[in-house]
């Protein structure tokens, strides 16, 4: 799995002009699921992501992490994430898992995401065509694999 961590002061999603995620303070979480990610993938990482202390403490510190200053998540589904552009222009996103396989590992991340969050996960569509925006905060952008974690 792969995860763009956004911390952010607001974002939205929308799909047919239609607001169906917001939040305010918190993470926007873009992730890419490859067929070999399974649930040892889904757990190292929603622990990773509400734990990463990338929010500022009282003295301007990144300190606290989502879960500690009481921030949400909106995670948005994204196989654009395995592109692979090594050879000609048009990127290939063979490495991306196809829906039947994506979709279960998704909802098992949102879930594990929300138990470790202890409150619910705000979402987009999978596969939908969306929307997202979002005011970066800082700007802090984390890129992680589970497949570099050792």
């Amino acid at each position: 799995m792969i995860a763009v961590i956004q911390r952010v002061s607001s974002a939205s999603v929308e799909i047919n002009r239609q607001n169906v995620a917001a939040i305010a303070c918190g993470l926007v979480v873009l992730v890419g699921i490859e067929d070999a990610d399974g649930d040892e993938d889904v757990n190292w990482l929603s622990k990773k992501i509400v734990n990463l202390r990338i929010f500022n403490d009282d003295n301007g510190v990144m300190n606290v992490s989502v879960k500690d200053a009481g921030g949400d998540l909106i995670v948005v589904s994204q196989f654009t994430l395995h592109a692979s552009t090594r050879k000609g222009n048009r990127p290939s996103y063979i490495k991306a898992a196809k829906p039947d396989i994506a979709i279960p590992v998704y909802e098992r991340f949102i879930k594990a995401l929300e138990a470790e969050l202890g409150k619910p996960v705000q979402t987009g569509v999978f596969g939908a065509d969306m929307k997202v925006q979002l005011v970066n905060d800082g700007p802090v952008t984390i890129i992680i694999d589970t497949k570099n974690k050792v």
